[in-house]
């Protein structure tokens, strides 16, 4: 007994060691996360394939995503529109209202990805993972000149302005609390040991905002992202920009640190599209065409100087109240068909900015088709002569797109579309997936041929682009652009039923 003891005590000793060793080594197999990261939803790249919708969390902003002369446009826009299409995915865009949000909009599976640029910090680490950078660039100080600069003589101009970052001790500088700029800011007074006060501001604006605020003289300064402020210095020369406030930093998007998967398709994506030529023409057009930047500033079909969409406004508001349709979705139409160009003609003799046949014109008593006036009147009551013959359609949005199909390729056509959908135990009153897929396979002469259809061969693809065009535009311009006051009581067909558009940009509910 004696000797037996010793050997337990070791074997026990040795047990215990080992169960040691193999929590360690199962421990290290498992990722510990931090309460946020826990809680977030666990949502990765096979999920959102299932799903089939690219949702991503964007900002309005003069380079990231706007409207110019009723196109959307943007770096974040561009780029996102050519990762759906190469995931094979929908676009869903929601655009954020509250930038100290966005994290917890995207843990909590509301989004898959905050497609705005964002500087990569260990701090924002702990809530989130950053995907490859898409740029490199250096935070500055944004000044105003004098009013009277241009008249100033160099030296004395010099004596007005800041040239160091020193010189912000126990001045002010205003950004966004929960911002990579108000960070810089923390470590900049550190590093300088004095104290810079930090005026902060709202986290609904957007630094293309807050660099206008100093422009106006509302603020003295604020830091912005060199590529962000030479491109509004551009525009606003009575801006200085010339004091860097930090080294260079990479801008990257967002992804849940749970998503890994995604994240590695889309470092994957970045990686190819950085060594292309497209990327960098794309990032060109937007940070650093200082031309087209002033051009789209100064116009006023901009979104973010004007409630705008084209210069036609007034008169689709006019005429849309007659046919009770909200006025951006004829807008988008008008955009379809004539890029608001009232002197376009096209192949087959259509003319004027609703691209109107001349039997149709004739029919509607239009004697100018390339009067805007005429061709919009003459349109929307087209329109409505269509849309009176869907009467049986219970649901105004599906009633919509068949008129809107029927002005396209003719009334006849889309009646077919509807018989042959009942041939194939379809719903002839829905257009998604019923009575679209259809009028696509009117096409081939194994339908056209059919003893039930009247009016033959029709090239389905056209009208279905035409139709999802329209509704994608539309939506962007939803978003931009606000009901006008005039129709603003009026009960819009289109926009009763705007809930149901699956690739809509929507204000996220933060």
């Amino acid at each position: 007994m004696f000797k037996i003891k010793p050997l337990i005590s070791v074997l026990v000793v040795l047990f215990l060691v080992s169960c040691q060793q193999q929590d360690k080594t199962l421990g290290a197999n498992v990722e510990v996360y931090n309460e946020i990261v826990a809680n977030s939803v666990d949502r990765d790249f096979d999920a959102i394939k299932k799903d089939g919708i690219l949702r991503a969390l964007v900002i309005y902003s003069s380079t990231s995503y706007f409207l110019y002369r009723g196109e959307p446009m943007g770096f974040e826009y561009e780029l996102l529109k050519r990762l759906a299409d190469d995931l094979d995915l929908k676009l869903e865009l929601v655009v954020s209202d509250d930038l100290d949000s966005e994290f917890e909009v995207l843990n909590r599976g509301d989004v898959d990805i905050i497609a705005h640029g964002m500087t990569i910090t260990n701090q924002r680490k702990w809530e989130v993972d950053f995907t490859e950078y898409l740029y490199l660039t250096k935070q500055v100080l944004v000044q105003k000149k004098p009013d009277n600069y241009r008249n100033m003589s160099w030296s004395s101009l010099q004596k007005e302005l800041i040239h160091d970052a020193i010189e912000l001790i126990g001045d002010t500088v205003s950004v966004r609390r929960n911002s990579a700029y108000f960070e810089r800011l923390m470590s900049l007074s550190n590093e300088i040991g004095g104290t810079i006060v930090i005026d902060t501001l709202s986290s609904q604006l957007a630094t293309d905002e807050i660099i206008n605020m100093v422009a106006d003289g509302e603020i003295k300064y604020t830091i912005a992202d060199e590529n962000l402020a030479k491109i509004n210095a551009a525009y606003q020369p009575i801006l200085n920009i010339d004091v860097p406030i930090s080294f260079s930093q990479r801008i990257a998007w967002v992804t849940r640190k749970k998503s890994k998967e995604f994240r590695k398709v889309i470092n994957k994506w970045i990686k190819k599209q950085r060594k292309s030529t497209d990327y960098y023409v794309i990032y060109n057009k937007y940070f650093k065409n200082k031309r087209s930047f002033n051009r789209r500033a100064r116009s006023d079909y901009y979104s973010l100087s004007k409630n705008q969409i084209g210069p036609y406004d007034e008169i689709i508001q006019r005429y849309a109240k007659e046919i009770n349709w909200d006025w951006r979705l004829i807008a988008s139409q008008v955009y379809q068909e004539s890029k608001f160009d009232p002197n376009v003609q096209s192949w087959a003799g259509a003319e004027g900015l609703m691209q109107i046949m001349p039997a149709t014109a004739a029919s509607l008593g239009v004697t100018e088709p390339t009067d805007p006036n005429e061709s919009i009147k003459a349109g929307t009551s087209y329109l409505k002569q269509n849309y009176d013959q869907f009467q049986s359609v219970p649901d105004s949005l599906n009633r919509i797109k068949l008129t809107l199909a029927a002005y396209n390729c003719g009334l006849g056509h889309v009646l077919d579309a509807q018989r042959l959908a009942e041939e194939n135990n379809l719903d002839p009153n829905l257009w998604s997936d019923n009575v679209e897929p259809m009028l696509l396979a009117l096409s081939s002469p194994k339908y056209y041929n059919k003893p039930f259809i009247k009016y033959g061969y029709v090239r389905g693809a056209e009208p279905v682009d035409y139709v999802n065009e329209i509704f994608e535009r539309y939506a962007h311009y939803t978003t931009f652009i606000p009901m006008d006051d005039s129709i603003s009581n009026t009960t819009s067909t289109a926009s009763s039923d705007q809930n149901l558009l699956k690739s809509r940009p929507v204000k996220a509910g933060l």
